[in-house]
């Protein structure tokens, strides 16, 4: 019997239950980061959907229980499914290009289409498409090299790759030197850099979930709590930082952070859930970032939050899950 033709356990009532690709892994330097929200997702579906799990190797190539699996067999696999889960971080996954396979073989598909995650995976276009929806964000420029492409940056400023994520390339600097050398880095992970002015301000971070029943709702806000100049990689995952939630908020920044995070999601045209980083400062939210696969172990940010407002883990991947197949039928000709 083959992954393909594998049949989908039936539940109490005799119904079939969902079958749900998961994807893990992923050709980019979130690789790690997205195997353990694949795992995770995977154990938490398992006991009320039928899951296969596939990895992508960081050379592109496809695997299903530690054996390879050619591209065109993996796609199969995918068809063979309800519903695609890409619990792949960054390019080549949160980009778009998982949602447009499932496009193409016409399976439902976890979280945001072709356009907004692409578009979303673009840090320099996310803050064009904030600001015509008058939400603040820093200043800045996109750089494609060191040397001449710098000359009149203010400093201090912060260094991130265009499209990338978990902070991978990100640094605060404050001389040219550092500045040239932190850009340099950053061109190794993206062919595209953004210089942006430094924002003083707390970091909170809201989540936006389209849910199955067609409504939208916000979480509760989760702030960071960090020792770091900023929350790059290594302060992201050695344990140091503190996520407090629900974050202690007025009423009115609150309101005004969860307001920035509808706005710019609808704009964009996010589905799923989407994480919207802001920086909380004296003047109103700054929009730092849009995730629309944010990582989605038990312990992330996102399920923390619904955790909070008594969502569960299991049953916020169920309803992501059923948003994803609401969506699919809803589109079906």
């Amino acid at each position: 019997m083959t992954l393909t033709d594998a049949p989908s356990e039936p539940v109490a009532d005799g119904a079939r239950r969902t079958r749900v690709a998961v994807v893990g892994g992923g050709a980019n330097v979130e690789h790690d980061v997205s195997l353990a929200s694949a795992a995770a997702a995977a154990a938490a579906l398992a006991p009320t959907h039928d899951v296969v799990p596939l990895t992508i190797g960081r050379d592109g190539a496809w695997s299903a229980d530690g054996l390879a699996l050619p591209v065109d067999e993996a796609v199969a696999v995918i068809a063979s499914c309800d519903v695609l889960l890409p619990a792949v971080h960054g390019p080549h996954g949160e980009d778009g290009t998982l949602a447009a396979l499932a496009d193409v073989i016409g399976i439902a598909c976890v979280g945001s289409g072709v356009g907004a995650g692409a578009i979303a995976m673009d840090k320099a276009v996310t803050k064009l498409v904030a600001a015509a929806e008058g939400v603040a964000v820093a200043g800045g420029r996109v750089v494609r090299a060191t040397g001449a492409a710098l000359d009149g940056v203010a400093l201090p400023a912060v260094v991130k790759p265009v499209a990338s994520g978990s902070s991978h390339g990100v640094r605060l600097v404050a001389t040219r030197e550092e500045l040239d050398e932190a850009v340099a880095t950053a061109l190794t992970i993206d062919a595209r850099v953004l210089v942006e002015e430094v924002v003083v301000g707390r970091e909170v971070d809201v989540a936006v979930l389209r849910r199955a029943d067609g409504t939208t709702v916000t979480s509760p806000p989760l702030e960071i709590l960090h020792a770091g100049a900023v929350f790059d990689t290594t302060t992201k995952y050695d344990g140091s930082a503190r996520f407090v939630v629900p974050a202690d908020l007025s009423d009115d920044e609150a309101q005004a952070i969860a307001d920035a995070a509808l706005a710019v999601t609808d704009a964009l045209g996010c589905d799923g859930v989407a994480r919207v980083d802001f920086f909380l400062t004296a003047d109103g939210p700054v929009l730092n970032e849009v995730n629309t696969m944010p990582g989605m172990t038990a312990h992330s940010q996102v399920p923390r939050m619904f955790a909070a407002a008594g969502t569960s883990y299991a049953d916020l991947l169920a309803d992501l899950v059923a948003g994803a197949l609401a969506r699919h039928h809803a589109a079906a000709p």
